[in-house]
């Protein structure tokens, strides 16, 4: 088997290609990333070597070059974790989601479809579905809930699901789509909540909170991400749309107090800052559907978020490598003004 894995030096998809080099050993990856700035070559340097893994620069949104790789490589599936995916930068730069979410996806669709109806997995989000009220824990998210995503981000995604799933019923194409709650784990881009979070404790500096830090996330940790996504390839029904969620329910209040907690921080550095747009206030998954194909998450949060704090402690080196001027730069516009 030789898959395509976009976006595999970002932060889900290099873990999944790791993972699956452990899981299917025979399997060949080529793994395409433009390298942007969330994209890290320094992500991939375990696999440096492996006669089964190759890396090759690209964008998925050229379709030159991707009709060019297709019949180079002759693949047997693709999975698609190429995406622009911070909801913060889609509300300040929402055509660049526009470009590699959406066309982006198109292209590989599109190539997928021309070389004989290749298999193509789609990785979506929970955030396709809006939010949940606070006061109703009862609600969950299923695979069958109305799609009604709240930012430029979560529209782009929810615009490329419904275009994979156009493909299925109009070409016949074999497609699956997974929809996750929050990942996080190593190689995560120190912009995201954790790893930033993380990333201003350990140097003492003010932890900023968006609102009231009420807000709700079901935390999964990468790892069983990338397990389910093995599964769905293997196992899952074509034309079929699986949500994948940890059942680890957190406020972000909670989870920085965690962080503080476990580096021995005191909570008077934490800061509250203005709201963004638009923020979505609970995402809850309902992940029974893959349960029933034999899927269950390895890490409870305690052991996740351990594991995690740990990683970020330990590879300062990397975190400094992808601290570029823009991620600096970024960080000041989004939080210094608030």
């Amino acid at each position: 088997m030789k898959i395509l894995v976009t976006g595999g030096a970002g932060f889900i998809g290099s873990n999944f290609c790791y993972f699956m080099r452990k899981a299917n050993p025979d399997w060949d990856i080529v793994c395409l990333d433009l390298l942007t700035y969330a994209g890290n070559l320094l992500t991939l340097k375990g696999l440096e070597g492996d006669p089964h893994f190759s890396f090759v620069k690209g964008d998925i949104a050229d379709k030159d070059f991707i009709f060019k790789l297709f019949e180079n490589e002759k693949f047997d599936c693709v999975i698609n974790f190429a995406a622009e995916t911070h909801v913060d930068r889609s509300v300040d730069f929402p055509e660049d989601f526009v470009r590699s979410n959406i066309f982006g996806t198109f292209v590989l669709l599109e190539a997928c479809r021309h070389f004989g109806g290749i298999r193509f997995h789609q990785v979506s989000t929970d955030e396709v579905y809006g939010d949940l009220p606070l006061d109703r824990p009862d609600l969950l998210f299923t695979e069958s809930n109305p799609i009604k995503p709240s930012s430029p981000y979560s529209a782009s995604k929810a615009s490329a699901d419904m275009l994979v799933l156009s493909y299925y019923r109009t070409y016949g194409l074999p497609v699956t789509i997974s929809r996750c709650s929050n990942n996080y784990g190593p190689y995560q881009f120190p912009e995201k909540l954790i790893p930033l979070m993380i990333k201003m404790a350990t140097e003492d500096k003010p932890l900023p909170v968006y609102g009231n830090g009420q807000n709700v996330r079901d935390w999964l940790y990468v790892d069983d991400h990338c397990s389910a996504i093995d599964l769905i390839i293997k196992k899952g029904k074509i034309g079929n749309v699986y949500n994948v969620g940890g059942n680890n329910e957190k406020t972000n209040l909670y989870i920085v107090k965690t962080i503080l907690k476990a580096l021995g921080k005191g909570e008077d550095l934490i800061s509250f800052v203005k709201d963004r747009p638009g923020h979505d206030l609970r995402y809850a998954i309902d992940a029974s559907k893959i349960r029933q194909l034999g899927w269950v998450p390895e890490f409870p949060f305690e052991k996740g978020i351990e594991k995690t704090i740990r990683w970020n402690i330990d590879n300062k080196e990397w975190l400094r490598a992808v601290e570029t001027g823009e991620y600096l730069n970024y960080l000041q516009d989004h939080y210094g003004k608030r």
